[in-house]
């Protein structure tokens, strides 16, 4: 693709009414709201790209709407819950070739992991009509970086039908071998930490993990890695215990001596 072909608009869905943890894009991460943060994350990707705020039309989104212009972000306002439909109409709204599913609960999003799964899928755009690091995850729950071209990801938006299909935006497209071409970027370390490291917000604890990594790397390197992360997490593995119940702390526990082989040499983690 040429460098005008390799624009990706970069779809964030954010809403107030989360089920699990409501409001939680305006919980404060280091003196602003989640959603900001988290927008910064995406924002420092060296990929060239749009980035969009996908809300829904409801009443209690204006406040979501009202921060996106309050912080000079771009946003969109559709279907409560198709997710599919507000991603496709987001696309052809600002006219994008190629669209980045990346949700609102991951403000531990890494910007060297976008440009990972983005530059393979520009490498790759003869090969995969769809690109993940998801299918199978290796990275740790978070990091969720999901690449289509808008002719695939209109073709979803006309042919699917099931509910969760719509809620849920991408599972036609990989739960359909037949019909779609699917790539998968695998974390360099060779290791699988999908279930072992948890950086997603459903349940207050998940915030006070997250917010705790932010106080201990924030305001050191705004704009600190996954590597920063997991090295920070080398030094104080307590910080696993905030929201171990809803991960696989377990994994890590019974790893615990093989992954001290390889926490030495930071390239593992880039």
């Amino acid at each position: 693709m040429n460098s005008a072909d390799n624009k990706i608009l970069i779809v964030i869905q954010a809403r107030i009414g989360s089920t699990r943890l409501p409001g939680k894009v305006m919980l404060p991460l280091a003196g602003k709201p989640l959603l900001c943060r988290m927008y910064e994350r995406v924002a420092a990707a060296n990929v060239p790209k749009e980035i969009v705020i996908a809300t829904t039309m409801e009443r209690e989104d204006d406040e979501v709407e009202a921060i996106c212009k309050e912080f000079g972000m771009n946003c969109f306002r559709g279907h409560e819950t198709d997710l599919l439909d507000r991603h496709y109409k987001a696309a052809i709204d600002f006219g994008a070739r190629h669209i980045a599913k990346i949700p609102s609960d991951c403000p531990l999003i890494c910007p060297n992991v976008i440009d990972r799964v983005a530059g393979f899928y520009s490498s790759n755009h003869d090969k995969y009509d769809y690109v993940s690091n998801l299918h199978p995850a290796t990275y740790p729950d978070g990091q969720d970086v999901e690449i289509m071209s808008i002719r695939i990801l209109e073709q979803a938006w006309k042919e699917s039908s099931k509910n969760f299909e719509r809620e849920h935006t991408t599972p036609y497209i990989w739960e359909n071998p037949e019909k779609f071409r699917s790539g998968n970027v695998e974390w360099e370390t060779g290791l699988d930490f999908s279930m072992s490291h948890r950086m997603t917000i459903d349940y207050p604890e998940d915030y006070e993990f997250i917010k705790a990594v932010f106080e201990q790397l924030y305001f050191e390197k705004n704009i600190f890695t996954l590597c920063d992360v997991m090295m920070l997490l080398d030094r104080k593995p307590e910080l696993l215990e905030i929201n171990s119940k809803y991960a696989g702390v377990n994994w890590y526990r019974n790893h615990i001596d093989e992954l001290k082989t390889i926490q030495p040499d930071r390239t593992r983690f880039a």
